[in-house]
This record gives structure tokens, sequence and C-alpha cells, in this order.
């Protein structure tokens, strides 16, 4: 855990940075109600849930701070067998006083487009905000490993230097710690792949603390699909012994093997199922517990709650940092594992 700590170390004045303008980026986005007597009661009331439910929820919009300049209107595409394919901008969604209209015999509920006057969905491809995340967060991986692979032609037999220097140790971990230990001498196969899914979770996971960031690894359809690109390499590339073991092992009784069979099939689908519980809730719980912190502020209306708040909200900063690593960590530990129990030679005396 030594390159996580490092990583902690490193980041500490800016996790700072990254709190201050989390807050007042929110506090932007929510300003602070100013109460008199001649408020009613639906002017006085911050509600709290639903700043933070449209945070963590993917969304057609991009709200990076208040006002009309902070707002991205991301491209709607969507392909119904009434209408075919249509692309136009989510902007049209939303009158000059950001209430929901239709348009073009398209409407908007819940962050669902449906055809105006029915509640069929359309097929939709929009580009919204977590799939926005997703081609930021593959661009700066390609662009800071391009950068790390020259480094490797241009330092040949000489110490690393630049940006090579700092993802070297982290490379070498994840290679010598949690790749070449789980699966053995066939481990250089599956390494690029397990490579990609840590850095790819772990710079997701930093880029979602970033003030209006979207919530990438919190999105369940972002883990289900990490999982099943598990399930799928660890199955096919499972060897003979891998599948005796699940579906007939020899020696054991045949009134045995039948109730132990269902159990052993069960057993297949729940390590991805774990595998997207475990990366979802804990990044989600994350986003959700700092928004909570922020929005004690509004709800109280007080600068020491708000300043007590902020206090905490640096230290809870600090332990997501740590858990973006942990996180990335323990998703690529469990897709060794998997893979190397499905690879290793299984002996039956």
């Amino acid at each position: 855990m030594s390159v996580f700590s490092c990583i902690l170390r490193r980041n500490s004045i800016l996790s700072l940075l990254f709190v201050l303008l989390f807050s007042v980026a929110n506090a932007q986005e929510e300003p602070m109600p100013e109460f008199d007597e001649h408020q009613t009661e639906n002017q006085k009331e911050f509600n709290a849930s639903e700043v933070i439910i449209h945070h963590v929820l993917d969304d057609h919009i991009w709200h990076l701070f208040d006002g009309h300049y902070g707002t991205i209107y991301l491209p709607v595409i969507v392909y119904s067998s009434e209408k075919g394919l249509d692309v136009f901008s989510s902007h049209h969604f939303y009158d000059e006083h950001h209430n929901v209209v239709e348009y073009n015999g398209y409407k908007l509920e819940h962050n669902h487009i449906l055809l105006a006057g029915t509640e069929k969905a359309v097929l939709d491809l929009s580009i919204t905000k977590n799939v926005a995340m997703l081609l930021i967060n593959a661009t700066l991986l390609i662009l800071v490993f391009l950068a790390v692979a020259k480094g490797y032609k241009k330092n040949q037999g000489k110490a690393p230097s630049g940006i090579q220097s700092f993802f070297e140790p982290i490379i070498v971990f994840v290679r010598d710690e949690v790749v070449k230990p789980n699966i053995g001498h066939h481990y250089e196969k599956f390494l690029p792949y397990l490579l990609t899914l840590f850095f790819f979770i772990l710079f997701g996971n930093l880029l979602g603390l970033l003030p209006g960031a979207g919530n990438l690894t919190g999105n369940i359809a972002v883990t289900v699909t990490l999982a099943a690109l598990t399930f799928i390499i660890t199955n096919v590339s499972g060897n003979k012994g891998y599948w005796s073991h699940i579906f007939w092992t020899p020696g054991v009784p045949l009134p045995l093997r039948l109730v132990i069979l269902p159990v052993e099939i069960l057993g297949l689908f729940t390590k991805p199922i774990s595998l997207t519980i475990r990366l979802f809730v804990a990044i989600t719980a994350g986003h959700i517990v700092m928004l909570s912190l922020i929005c004690l502020t509004f709800i109280f209306g007080s600068i020491w709650v708000g300043f007590g708040s902020s206090l905490i909200l640096l230290f809870i900063s600090l332990i997501e940092l740590l858990v973006a690593g942990i996180q990335a960590y323990v998703f690529t530990l469990f897709t060794s594992l998997y893979i190397g129990m499905a690879i290793a030679d299984h002996d039956h005396h």
C-alpha cells in the first residue's frame, strides 16, 4: 500500500484545492437562501436530496456552476421506429426559465427520453454527462501512457524521468504485487488488460472528486461493464481443470455433487456481481457523504456549521483520495485472483 500512501502525500495540497473549489461550485449552484417574514415555506426549503441525487445520477446536461455559461448542453442522439434517427442539443428540452419542455416530438421525463404523447421509450445513444466523463477519462489515459511509453523509449537503459518516473512504481507494483502472485507464470498474457483496468478505475475515481465532475465509476452501468469483461475473460480462459471442478469433481459422491453443482454455477455469477456492487457502492457513498456535508451549510444557514463541515469535508476528501486507489487495487486484485483460479493446474489425488 506504500504506492497509494505516496499518491496521497503528493496530492494533499491538490485535495485541499479540490475541496475549496468543490464547495464554491456547489455554493454557486445552490445559493444561500435569505430568510425573511415575506418568504413562503417553499422558498425557505432547501432540498438537499435533490442536490445530491442530481450530482450522483447521470444527466443530459452538465452543470459546472450556476448560470447560463456554466451549463454544457450535451448532444442528444435518439432512434425510434416512428421517427428514425434524430440528433439535436439537449438545450431544446429547456426554456429560458430552465423548465423542461417537449421538442420535436420528444419529451424528457426523469432523465429518460420518450416519444411525446406516449410512454414509449426510444433508443437513447446520447452523449450524457457520464459518457462525456468516460471519453475524458479514456483520452487522458491515452495521452498519459503515450507519454510514459515515449519516456521508456527515450530513457532505455537509463533511470526513468518525468512522468515515467511517477507511473513506473505503480505499474511495477500492480505487476509484481497484484498480477504475478495471483496468476502465475502466464501473467504476461493478462497484464495489459489488468493494467488498463487498474488505471481506468483509478483515473475515473480521482476525476470524480473534481468540482462539477460526473460520477463515472459510481455509475452501475460502468461497473457492470467492467465486471462483465472480467467475467468473460475469466471463463473464456478457464482450463479443463477449472470447468471439471465446477461441473464434475472426481471422487465426490453423486448425491453430494448434485447438491454442490447449483452452488458452483451460482458462484460463477456472484463474483462479477460482487465486483460490480463493491465499486459502485464505495464511490457513490463517498460522493453522497461529501455532498451531505456541503448541504449542511445551507440546511442550517450558519457560517459556523459551514466552517465545521468544511473541516470534516477536508478530512473525508483525503480519505476519498485513498479510497480511489484502494478500489482500483481491490478490483484488479480480485480480477487477477479469478483469472488465476481459472487457469491454474488443478491436480486431484
